[in-house]
């Protein structure tokens, strides 16, 4: 019967039960796998973590299993681990053929474009279809450095999962994004007396409705929100 281990044994945490020499073959696996697994990637192209299809990605993850568990695991061949990587390499040459000939494959494999924001508001059905919430949409928005949600004209996510943004050349009003909410979230306007134009905002997607038809508590038609806060004109544009 195996003996249980000695808790905080400092030889066996970090030296094992492997002979010394054990630690050299370590040393030639790993180079000898990391050699002819970038030779592999040379020939299949290589490119930035932000750029890697689905495809791509799902080969990223085949090959660090392959090639980490081979490094240090004796009972692991060589051989059986080059054979494993050279697979999952040709698998992903295989997609990458049908891809790009078959626009039924590219649409399955790396998914197409969904509509997430349209003049001006989000889009519920684009976000569900996505499973994104609307925080993520907006952080998204900022990051490419969007202020306000009447500036989008149209914002796509890709198959990749990119946002693509198309900003109006004429801004309009919106629903402010900066701050964030969870830093100032915009003041809510009950009075259509007070609203900028006889506009209301919808707090929860953006939606431009006439504040006497919808203040104080009417719901959103988009999202069903009830909230709704005065529209925003960034500077040096004129509201409509």
């Amino acid at each position: 019967m195996d003996q249980p281990p000695i808790p905080f044994d400092l030889a066996r945490m970090f030296l094992g039960d492997a002979p010394p020499l054990f630690f050299l073959e370590i040393l030639f696996r790993t180079l000898m796998i990391y050699g002819y697994t970038i030779v592999l990637i040379r020939w299949i192209g290589g490119r930035g973590v932000a750029q890697l299809s689905m495809v791509e990605l799902l080969l990223v993850i085949a090959l660090g299993s392959a090639v980490g568990d081979v490094t240090f695991y004796p009972d692991v061949p060589l051989l059986h681990a080059m054979l494993v990587i050279t697979i999952v390499v040709l698998i992903n040459k295989g997609l990458d053929w049908l891809i790009l000939h078959y626009d039924t494959a590219k649409r399955t494999i790396d998914g197409v474009p969904v509509a997430i924001v349209g003049d001006g508001r989000l889009l519920r059905d684009g976000m569900e279809r996505r499973n994104i919430g609307a925080a993520e949409v907006i952080s998204s928005l900022r990051q490419n450095g969007v202020r306000n949600l009447g500036e989008v004209e149209h914002a796509f996510m890709e198959g990749d999962g990119v946002l693509s943004v198309f900003r109006f050349d004429d801004p309009r009003p919106g629903l402010p994004i900066v701050p964030p909410a969870e830093v100032r979230r915009p003041a809510a306007l009950t009075d259509p007396a007070v609203a900028p134009e006889g506009k209301a905002c919808c707090l929860g997607c953006g939606t431009l409705e006439e504040a006497v038809a919808v203040l104080p508590d009417g719901l959103c038609p988009e999202c069903g929100c009830c909230e709704w806060t005065a529209p925003v004109t960034l500077p040096g544009h004129k509201a409509e």
